[in-house]
């Protein structure tokens, strides 16, 4: 699917918004890239911020480009974000954009959608699968995986320290058809007293989605390539919901930033390289207070901008 487009404003909730729109306004004229397009609330604040800006917006999610109207400054192509250099220059689209925005993780409405199997607070299928480019679903991964396995996903991912007891947990109680009998089970391996704060499930089904779309390669292979897409002067906005595609955003503004390509531990540089990526932002930007309030899923988000400086 490519073609101009808008949204449909109630798919999604978008965060930080006006902070996105700010940090992308050396842009107003250009063309900026929305490479998590979504339910296009951020693409549209731009377009109606800027009349002069052209925005392409990429989603794998067949579900988010079905639902958007027309927009004469919009265009939209179904793909995932990792592949960002070979779709630019392809479509009549420029070979380098003034702004790239990378908004990373799950959408309002997968989370939403019992049928995509994202929420462990609604009755529906294992799948969590953000496209039809994932070959596995989340039934297949907890009903297949050995117990070491999935407490590596769970350990990594999720990040959660009782990894080995719900892992042994789900290859006892398993097969699993459907996404409350998997978060009951969570639930009853997880200690008492751990499930106080927060929904206990929430971490593993955290892990899985990760772990079934790949996601934190996808992360690492987009911040490889996305500064050499764009122009000098452009920007790359991120924002991430979690620790571990945090630490992989700043690690490369950082690195790139950085410009150094010496070994570490060499005492001096003696590559000459100079740093062609500016970090405009010294820590990373979370929402206000009045937005978590407004929009609670935005209490985690984290934002960070770093800018071309040179070709």
């Amino acid at each position: 699917m490519d073609q101009p487009t808008a949204h449909e404003p109630a798919y999604h909730v978008p965060v930080m918004v006006s902070e996105v729109v700010e940090w992308f306004a050396p842009a107003s004229s250009g063309w900026i890239v929305d490479a998590t397009f979504g339910g296009g609330g951020h693409s549209r604040a731009l377009l109606d911020e800027y009349p002069d800006l052209r925005v392409v917006g990429i989603d794998r999610d067949p579900d988010a480009l079905a639902q958007a109207a027309d927009h004469d400054r919009l265009r939209l192509v179904s793909a995932n974000y990792r592949d960002l250099p070979s779709i630019l220059g392809t479509r009549g689209l420029p070979d380098r954009v003034d702004g790239i925005l990378l908004d990373l993780g799950v959408s309002s409405h997968q989370l939403d959608d019992p049928e995509r199997g994202f929420s462990y607070h609604r009755a529906g299928p294992l799948d969590m699968r953000m496209g039809t480019d994932v070959d596995i679903t989340a039934g297949q991964l907890v009903n297949t995986a050995s117990a070491g396995e999935l407490e590596q996903i769970i350990s990594r991912y999720g990040e959660e320290r009782f990894a080995r007891r719900i892992a042994d947990a789900i290859v006892s109680e398993r097969p699993f058809g459907d996404t409350t009998s998997l978060a009951g089970c969570v639930a009853e391996a997880v200690p008492a007293p751990a499930r106080r704060s927060g929904h206990p499930a929430r971490k593993t089904f955290q892990a899985l989605r990760i772990a079934v779309n790949d996601e934190l390669s996808g992360v690492e292979a987009v911040m490889g390539t996305v500064f050499d897409c764009l122009t000098v002067g452009g920007r790359v906005v991120v924002m991430a919901y979690h620790s571990l595609e945090d630490r992989i955003v700043k690690r490369a503004m950082k690195e790139r930033a950085r410009g150094c390509v010496c070994p570490p531990d060499l005492p001096i540089c003696v590559c000459g390289s100079q740093p062609d990526v500016r970090v405009l932002t010294r820590k990373a930007v979370r929402p206000s207070q009045d937005e978590i309030e407004r929009n609670p899923r935005a209490r985690s988000a984290v934002l960070r901008v770093a800018e071309k400086v040179a070709p």
